[in-house]
């Protein structure tokens, strides 16, 4: 569960957690700070990629869109997260699209100018590209964790992660996720239907587990939550 600080700086993001000081100062030296409103597209799925993003404060969501037009949310994405996550070390275009869920303040990396910075101290590169191998195994460990589970087992499992990355704990027991989000990006994250999981949060309602509206999530019962989980 997140802290109450939702302002961070470079220095406390995971990706540069290796760096010293001297080196944090070079990055932040091209670093470019960019204010967005609640909605706005940071990039789109599919264009060059110009930029690696830091979220300084504020919600972000990334999404890709099949040949039907439907989302499929990929991530969502909190103060200190890095996107996108195929980050710095290859030229790939966008591979989803990422829009602000609320005002948004964001930090900016251009690739060109990082990769001028990489010639001149190769020592910022070294570093990044260990944590980024620590990044993609954790990446993959919970695409292999999700895939092995039903549609209510990756909801379940999906309402903890954000518990973990969003909630604030209000008393014992009870965590306040305040991520808004509709059933349908519910469902896209998922990948699942509305009508699934509107009856789903309606049965964990019912049972006294969460409460659900469009601003935020409240988990009520989170022991309750996690026997979800475990009862098949």
């Amino acid at each position: 569960m997140k802290k109450n600080n939702t302002t961070v700086s470079l220095k406390n993001v995971p990706l540069f957690h290796d760096l010293n000081q001297q080196e944090i100062e070079k990055v932040e030296e091209i670093t470019i700070s960019r204010s967005l409103s609640k909605k706005s597209i940071v990039f789109s799925e599919g264009s060059e990629k110009e930029a690696v993003y830091f979220i300084k404060q504020g919600l972000v969501k990334t999404y890709k869109t099949d040949e039907n037009g439907h989302e499929q949310i990929v991530s969502f994405l909190k103060a200190g997260d890095m996107f996108p996550h195929t980050g710095f070390f290859n030229q790939n275009p966008y591979p989803a699209t990422a829009e602000t869920i609320v005002d948004t303040v964001l930090l900016a990396i251009p690739l060109q100018m990082f990769e001028h910075l990489m010639m001149n101290t190769p020592s910022i590169g070294i570093k990044m590209m260990r944590v980024m191998g620590d990044i993609i195994m954790e990446l993959q460990q919970r695409l292999q964790v999700l895939s092995g589970k039903d549609v209510k087992q990756r909801a379940l499992s999906f309402l903890l992660r954000l518990a973990e990355q969003h909630g604030v704990e209000k008393e014992e027991n009870t965590i306040i996720i305040n991520v808004p989000m509709t059933h349908q990006e519910f469902a896209n994250s998922v990948g699942t239907t509305r009508e699934t999981i509107n009856r789903l949060l309606n049965q964990l309602g019912k049972d006294n587990i969460l409460k659900v509206d469009r601003n935020r999530i409240v988990i009520t019962d989170v022991e309750a939550l996690k026997e979800q989980m475990e009862y098949k």
